[in-house]
């Protein structure tokens, strides 16, 4: 029996060895995966601007009928001009005083309804702006009946207006807007056309047809490619469309033949300028305004 278990013993050994080292090969041949690694790849970055105004995109449907949100860079005379409005009667439709700033996200009326007893004005002071509101209640002419001790009396009040109401002063001194031909005429009827649209090759001078303060210097309004549009007093404004670049600011004050922008084909299907004359918010034919070639 001694003698059998001492033959077994190298056989055991062998077998234990012959397996550890099946185990070992086993071992060897196991993958380890990284799934960190493979997942990482799969998540996206987002990269926030450090910097800037977020404003949505721009749209002149109105949020609820008869109202429009404003959209970043634009200015009450744009709003005034895209409706066909007289940028005062919008004014004070919505209580806004001069300078006449509006904020992207602010919710601008256009229901034609001014505002009957409110005004608001604006003053400066060195520590900013405040806004000051004042209520003007119109009064009528009343007239107080005599009694037997007392004289006929009469008290005669005129009532009191929030807003200049729209004139029709005429503006001297129009020149043209560009050297070129008159390729379209307006037309307020039929195939619609608002203002004129003058032809000549692209980068050709545009200038102020008079003298006046823009307004409005952007692409904001559909159909206009980049605008200019001048405020020459409280009745009349005038606008430049589809320019390739724009040489002046909101704000600036330009002289009667000052060169503003070089034509281009922005928002057109050709090189071109189309210029308008707006009265109290109307458009106006501008070949009555300018002078006879």
């Amino acid at each position: 029996m001694g003698l059998l278990n001492r033959e077994l013993l190298p056989i055991s050994s062998l077998s234990i060895l012959i397996l550890l080292t099946a185990c070992s090969n086993d071992n060897a041949r196991v993958q380890v995966v990284d799934k960190t690694t493979n997942y990482n790849k799969q998540v996206k970055v987002t990269t926030v601007p450090y910097s800037g105004k977020v404003v949505q995109a721009g749209s002149y449907t109105p949020v609820t009928k008869g109202q429009h949100v404003v959209q970043g860079g634009e200015t009450l005379y744009s709003l005034a001009f895209n409706y066909g409005r007289d940028w005062r009667e919008l004014a004070n439709e919505n209580n806004i005083g001069a300078p006449y700033t509006i904020y992207p996200g602010q919710v601008i009326s256009l229901s034609g309804r001014a505002s009957s007893t409110t005004t608001t004005t604006t003053k400066a002071h060195d520590s900013g702006s405040i806004k000051v509101t004042t209520t003007q209640k119109p009064t009528t002419s009343t007239t107080t009946k005599p009694t037997a001790t007392q004289a006929p009396t009469q008290t005669q009040t005129k009532p009191t207006t929030s807003a200049p109401t729209p004139t029709t002063a005429v503006v001297g001194g129009w020149t043209w807007p560009a050297m070129g031909a008159v390729i379209s005429t307006y037309s307020p009827t039929g195939t619609l056309n608002k203002g004129i649209d003058i032809a000549a090759s692209e980068g050709s001078a545009v200038m102020a047809a008079s003298a006046g303060t823009v307004v409005y210097a952007g692409n904001n309004l559909h159909g206009y490619g980049n605008l200019l549009i001048i405020k020459h007093n409280d009745s009349f404004v005038s606008a430049y469309g589809h320019n390739r670049s724009l040489l002046v600011k909101e704000g600036q004050k330009v002289s009667a033949g000052q060169k503003i922008a070089e034509m281009g084909s922005t928002g057109a299907d050709r090189v071109k300028l189309h210029f308008e004359i707006r009265l109290n918010g109307k458009p106006v034919d501008p070949l009555k305004y300018l002078p006879k070639k």
